[in-house]
């Protein structure tokens, strides 16, 4: 979290996890889909993966979604 909050447009970000499966999805949230890219292409993104490498059962999905609705 300390890195992310350190990033241009960072907004939040969620970890939801299904503890009967072990599966889990993060959901971060940015201001712009710039600051999305530019965390991308920085490193930042390649970095916090690689911190927890050791966690993951199979290499990571990657998925980029626009807000729509937001309460």
């Amino acid at each position: 979290m300390p890195a992310a909050k350190q990033q241009k447009g960072y907004k939040s970000i969620y970890l939801l996890t299904d503890r009967k499966t072990g599966k889990g999805i993060s959901i971060a949230l940015w201001q712009t889909e710039a600051d999305m890219i530019a965390g991308e292409s920085s490193g930042y993104f390649q970095q916090q993966l690689a911190k927890f490498k050791d966690l993951f059962g199979a290499p990571p999905v990657r998925e980029n979604y626009k807000v729509s609705v937001q309460g």
